[in-house]
């Protein structure tokens, strides 16, 4: 931290002893730290060694004119960021005050100066000059920022093409060469989707939009699903993972997919920033009406000076040594923020560098455990069922794709590319599924929704909404169109399926009431 952020510092440079002594009078009564010098060499020195935030500068000096200090001053990397406020009691017309300010300073005034107006002017620059800095510290951590995503989203491409690659020249019975390959693409597909959801997450928090699907969940099984999403970092770095939980349930009014979310990035960061072979200890215990679950490492810790700012946005106070800085810097941030939004809080503390972290999150327990559980279809349940599905999506790929594994789960499926062929597909197929992109080439998707909403031949089919449009407006706009549900791109096919088998299995309870 320098004198420009904190008690700053003011250099008053004049000639004139009395002058000189004068302000630096005023500005000391008024609760600046003032140093003095009394000719250009001896300020642009004093500049370079104290850094102060801001230089009161008279022009008529004994060696160099205030005009060329400044110049010399705003030429240096070192010093161009020091505010100037020239004065003079000889230079006063509005040529003197054109050239100055051209010349890189910041004001000028004319001497005499009222007491109050010169406090005033320090007061408003030293303003200013925060502003600017806290902007060119923004400036410069987006760089960074998207340098890192630069380097993230390009790093699981070269394993996806070279598994692809791979396929393309196997032997189509090797199926143990073939499953490597397949699940080589499912991780860096999942590292991908990750990275996007996270920018999607960032983008809603800072238009205030980030919502929760808030109901009764279990502790534990938030926990459970979190360490399964961060297991493979965990693995992959051949950490220890200890976990120890209450033997009774714990259960907390909240959004359980964001709080494994939460709880899961505190974890990647605990594995991140660990040395090969760590350990790592997940606790959970209750305490009065809350409940905290602790995540210790013994890594390469968090020094005194990042503590504050470890959950600030793009923030990466560190890295271990055998392993490339990576993420986006923005998992510790997404916590904050959702655990704030559960009314709970998260923290971080650490000895020091090399001595572990321990991040500790709070959430208020739900006053009474819920009575009735909502039933979900089995896998056994779901793989017995088979339905007619039409697929609509201009992206043929994608629309192929999806198609084919519905085709292997049992389905029958007709794929169709334009709003035109969706419409007079549907009333010979009859389908109970309809799943449908909302930007196709010719019509909006909920516009063809609405058209089959309309067609007694569609009458009880089920309509999923599959696209890359997320927002709560979007999926405000697809309900209002007539769609069951909304699901967002690129979607697991696991998630696809529960879709399908939930809201059919709701549709035949419906229909037998």
């Amino acid at each position: 931290m320098t004198s420009m952020d904190h008690d700053p510092l003011i250099l008053n440079v004049d000639d004139t002893d009395a002058s000189r002594y004068a302000k630096t009078r005023i500005l000391s009564r008024a609760g600046f730290k003032v140093i003095e010098a009394a000719t250009g060499a001896e300020a642009l020195s004093k500049a370079t060694s104290e850094k102060p935030a801001l230089m009161l500068l008279d022009v008529k000096l004994p060696d160099i004119n205030g005009f060329e200090v400044c110049r010399q001053l705003k030429d240096q990397t070192d010093t161009k960021t020091i505010l100037v406020l020239q004065t003079s009691a000889s230079y006063i017309g509005t040529s003197d005050k054109i050239r100055a300010l051209e010349g890189g300073a910041d004001n000028y005034l004319f001497e005499p100066i009222e007491p109050e107006e010169l406090v005033a002017n320090v007061r408003a620059l030293l303003r200013l000059g925060h502003v600017e800095r806290e902007l060119r510290e923004v400036d410069r951590r987006k760089d960074e920022f998207l340098a890192v995503l630069a380097h993230e989203l390009r790093n699981p491409l070269g394993p996806i093409r070279n598994a692809v690659e791979l396929m393309r020249g196997l032997d189509p019975n090797d199926r143990e060469a073939h499953e490597l390959a397949h699940q080589t693409i499912l991780r860096q597909t999942e590292h991908m989707v990750r990275l996007v959801d996270d920018l999607l997450d960032v983008a809603r928090i800072s238009q205030g939009k980030l919502s929760l699907q808030k109901r009764p969940v279990e502790l534990r099984g938030v926990i459970d699903a979190a360490i399964e999403t961060a297991r493979p970092m965990i693995e992959g770095r051949q950490h220890t993972l200890a976990a120890q939980m209450p033997d009774e349930e714990i259960w907390i009014d909240g959004d359980g997919v964001r709080l494994s979310q939460t709880i899961c990035n505190v974890l990647n960061n605990a594995a991140k920033f660990t040395g090969q072979g760590g350990e790592i200890v997940l606790r959970a215990e209750k305490r009065a009406d809350s409940v905290c679950i602790q995540v210790h490492d013994n890594g390469i810790g968090i020094s005194p000076e990042h503590l504050d700012s470890i959950f600030s946005m793009f923030a990466q106070a560190g890295h271990s040594s055998d392993r490339v800085k990576d993420g986006l810097g923005i998992g510790l941030s997404l916590s904050k923020t959702l655990v704030e939004l559960h009314h709970g809080t998260i923290a971080a503390y650490s000895e020091g560098v090399g001595q572990g972290s321990r991040f500790e999150i709070c959430l208020p327990l739900l006053a009474a455990a819920p009575t009735a559980q909502t039933a979900v279809p089995s896998e056994a349940a779901r793989q017995q069922q088979t339905y007619r599905i039409l697929v609509v999506d201009d992206n043929y790929d994608a629309a192929e794709i999806i198609s084919e594994l519905l085709r292997l789960s049992g389905h029958e499926v007709m794929t169709v590319h334009t709003g035109k062929d969706a419409l007079e597909q549907a009333a010979s197929l009859r389908p109970d599924i309809a799943i449908l992109d909302l930007g196709l080439p010719d019509m909006d998707g909920t516009m063809i929704a609405a058209r089959l909403r309309q067609m007694p031949e569609v009458a009880n089919a089920s309509l999923i909404a599959l696209t890359g449009y997320g927002k709560p407006a979007d999926i405000e706009r697809t309900r209002a169109a007539g769609f069951d549900d909304h699901l967002v791109k690129p979607v697991k096919f696991d998630r696809l399926t529960e879709t399908i088998a939930r809201l059919k299995s709701a549709g035949a309870q419906a229909a037998s009431k």
